[in-house]
């Protein structure tokens, strides 16, 4: 079948055949999702596309630097990539040579179930079971708030999750209160110093971008309350969804190790 035109999420038309069976992933979070559908079509990721740890995909190096010669030699029908965490100069450079990619954007839980249901939709596959529920369980009303806390993504220089971010939303989702969301939008740096003074309930550390530890991190807190956390739950979109829904109302210090 000829190709269609579908909008991404920045509305640039991708043309698609009918159904899609090969796709390089530049996004670990993506790469879970449509190897969850798919594990065949899947044929190139990154090297920090760690789920499913049995994918048999070429790696075409990381996020930010991928390898555009391996990514052609695949002869991919799409690329899929996300605004957030690939560089616009790839996108531009893959489409130039005639590579088609498809670009997701979202900045709440809702607005990613949403995006993952256009892209199914778009490679002509069918919407798996865990996406039907990640509807049904992030795309209500928000719950009450049982606990306040900062979520940091690195250290030297500190970073914590700020408002208007995907994971920002699945806390308050969770009824969680991020207060990171006070210091500025997006990534906002601060130090232990500002994390002490928006007293939070617990520090919430997780294991990735930076991996925090129960020797790195906490030590530097003056004694707040820690506790080390999935960061494939915390900032993954895709199956990790209905793992992390078990958190919701929870006290985080339940969810994972107490470190202080």
């Amino acid at each position: 079948m000829p190709p269609t035109a579908a909008p991404d999420d920045l509305g640039h038309p991708v043309a698609l055949p009918t159904r899609v069976t090969r796709v390089v992933s530049l996004v670990p979070s993506l790469t879970e999702a449509l190897a969850s559908i798919d594990a065949d079509a899947v044929v190139g990721a990154t090297d920090w596309c760690t789920h499913p740890p049995d994918l048999a995909a070429t790696r075409v190096r990381g996020t930010k630097n991928p390898d555009l010669a391996s990514i052609r030699a695949l002869a991919p029908e799409v690329v899929v990539c996300t605004k957030e965490e690939n560089r616009e100069l790839d996108v531009r450079r893959l489409r130039e040579s005639g590579v088609a990619v498809w670009v997701t954007d979202h900045d709440t839980v809702p607005d990613a179930v949403a995006s993952m249901e256009r892209l199914v939709d778009a490679l002509g596959w069918a919407r798996p079971d865990w996406l039907a529920q990640a509807r049904a369980d992030w795309c209500g009303p928000l719950p009450a708030v049982t606990h306040r806390v900062v979520l940091p993504i690195w250290r030297d220089p500190w970073m914590v999750v700020g408002g208007t971010t995907f994971t920002g939303d699945l806390l308050r989702r969770l009824g969680w209160e991020n207060l990171g969301a006070t210091l500025g939008d997006r990534y906002p740096g601060t130090d232990p110093a500002g994390i002490a003074a928006l007293s939070p309930d617990v520090v919430l550390l997780p294991d990735e971008p930076y991996v925090f530890t129960a020797d790195d991190g906490p030590e530097a807190l003056d004694g707040l309350p820690t506790v080390g956390l999935s960061g494939r739950l915390l900032t993954w979109y895709g199956p990790s969804l209905a793992e992390v829904a078990a958190w919701r109302g929870r006290d985080p210090r339940e969810c994972g190790p107490t470190w202080s």
